[in-house]
This record gives C-alpha cells, sequence and structure tokens, in this order.
C-alpha cells in the first residue's frame, strides 16, 4: 500500500518540515509514503465570497488532475465537517485499505477549504479536529496520525493508547 499526500500550499516553515520529516522517516518501512504539493491559487488581497469559491475550485480540479494519476487509489479528504476518527478507528480504516489492494490519498485542501467537486468525489472525509488548525501544522499532525496507526497494525510499541 502507498499513501500520498496531496497538499495546496509549499514552502513550509524549517519546524514543520523538521517535525513532518521525523514521521516521513519512521512510517517509510511500514506504509510507502509520498507528498506532493500542489500549487496554491494565486489569491487578491482583499477576496471576495465569489473569490474565494472560485479559488476552491482551482485548488479542486488540482487535487482531482493529480488524483486521477493513480489506479486504484482511495481519496480521503481532510474537512473540517468529516468524521473524527480515534486513531484505532484511522488504523482500521488503513488495514481495510490494505486489505482492498488500494492505495490511498490524503488531500489537505487550500487556505480556504476544498470544492464541492473533491468532497463529492471522497471516499472518506475525515476530521483531524473540531478545532482551526493551521495548514503546516495539519501536515505534521497528519503524518504523526498516520505513524501512530500504522504502528498499531504493526504491533509496534509506539502506541500506548488503549
Amino acid at each position: 500500500m502507498k499513501a500520498r499526500l496531496l497538499t495546496v500550499g509549499n514552502k513550509m516553515p524549517s519546524w514543520v518540515q523538521s517535525g513532518f520529516n521525523e514521521y516521513y522517516k519512521r512510517i517509510q518501512p511500514m506504509l510507502s509514503t509520498e507528498i506532493v504539493e500542489l500549487a496554491a491559487a494565486k489569491r487578491a488581497r482583499n477576496p471576495s465570497d465569489a473569490n474565494l469559491a472560485q479559488y476552491r475550485e482551482q485548488e479542486g480540479q488540482t487535487i482531482l488532475a493529480a488524483h486521477a494519476t493513480a489506479a486504484r487509489e482511495q481519496l480521503w479528504v481532510l474537512d473540517v465537517k468529516g468524521k473524527m476518527l480515534s486513531t484505532e478507528d484511522l488504523a482500521e480504516k488503513l488495514a481495510d485499505a490494505m486489505q482492498q489492494g488500494d492505495d490511498i490519498a490524503l488531500v489537505i485542501g487550500g487556505a480556504d477549504g476544498v470544492s464541492q467537486e473533491v468532497l463529492a468525489q471522497a471516499d472518506v472525509k475525515w476530521s483531524l479536529s473540531a478545532l482551526t488548525l493551521p495548514h503546516p501544522l495539519v501536515r505534521v499532525v497528519l503524518m504523526e496520525q498516520l505513524y501512530r496507526a500504522m504502528s498499531i497494525n504493526h504491533n509496534h510499541p509506539y502506541h500506548r493508547g488503549n
């Protein structure tokens, strides 16, 4: 199984790269992981609601184009209105995808969210938290949770939960 993180935006601060890289290195033996950084839409200084919708649509097309390049890849979209999962639930979902022989694409949308088209095509809509988190921090939290879930699936002692 392979996981691709389709993330809108690049040029992350060094602390994000450091945290992300730590878990990225750790997870590779358990889950081949790749990050695909997608260009964010160029934003106006004071965008209108119509501008924001246009940015989501433009970024959504980029996300779906990146997803279309892979065969048998489930689309998991991080969305504030998505379902919250425990780490154990995440481990089970990952195990199910592996069992089915599917890869996964995990989408971290742009600053204004993801388009309705991306949400409509999502196999999983997942909320990391009811809190609003900055996109750079989401990368680190997502990688840590993937690593933790895979450690459960591989009987690794990292996860000391229930």
